[in-house]
């Protein structure tokens, strides 16, 4: 594709729904961006909570280095690795868990996939909040750092991996499957 049909579909993009391409980019410039994903599950807090520990059963294989993500695990302590372990003994560190308050915050340090290589580094709040007889799931990732292209280039592709991440947690919480539409 040239760099005119690229602009054009972007531009098309933008044009047909600003909302949502604003809404999730809460930031964005050469040294790091922040977007924001909010989702409400019609589940309790404290169930919403514990499920997102148990990240292996709503993340999406495909978002994994492992392409299982059985191979993934979040401790519920601080300190705790959200980690995945990879064949013949390795592993990768995701992120760490380094506040947490059980049914309303948690808070992660680290960078998800890619960004792993970068000089760059994130945290992501996990914000719960009761609303309409369920959760509402506030999500916001910050990363900052270098990268000569800019990190402004990766905030699209950042918030459209998490859109899909909590969207399967809210499937997989209220439709028993991460995968369902």
């Amino acid at each position: 594709m040239t760099i005119r049909r690229e602009m054009a579909v972007l531009a098309l993009a933008c044009a047909i729904a600003p909302q949502w391409l604003a809404a999730d980019i809460v930031d964005s410039s050469a040294t790091g961006f922040t977007v924001k994903e909010t989702v409400n599950i019609q589940a309790p807090p404290q169930d919403v909570y514990t499920r997102i520990f148990r990240v292996s059963d709503w993340w999406s294989s495909a978002h994994t280095f492992s392409q299982d993500a059985h191979n993934l695990s979040m401790e519920d302590k601080v300190g705790g690795c959200f980690c995945e372990k990879l064949p013949n003994g390795g592993a990768v560190k995701h992120m760490e868990v380094v506040n947490m308050s059980p049914s309303k915050t948690i808070v992660l340090r680290g960078t998800l996939g890619p960004l792993q290589t970068m000089a760059a580094t994130g945290s992501m709040q996990i914000q719960l909040t009761p609303a309409d007889g369920g959760t509402k799931v506030e999500v916001t990732y910050a990363v900052g750092g270098y990268l000569a292209a800019g990190l402004n280039t990766w905030a699209g592709p950042v918030d459209g991996v998490l859109k899909q991440q909590f969207t399967r947690l809210k499937n997989a919480i209220e439709k028993g499957d991460p995968a369902a539409k």
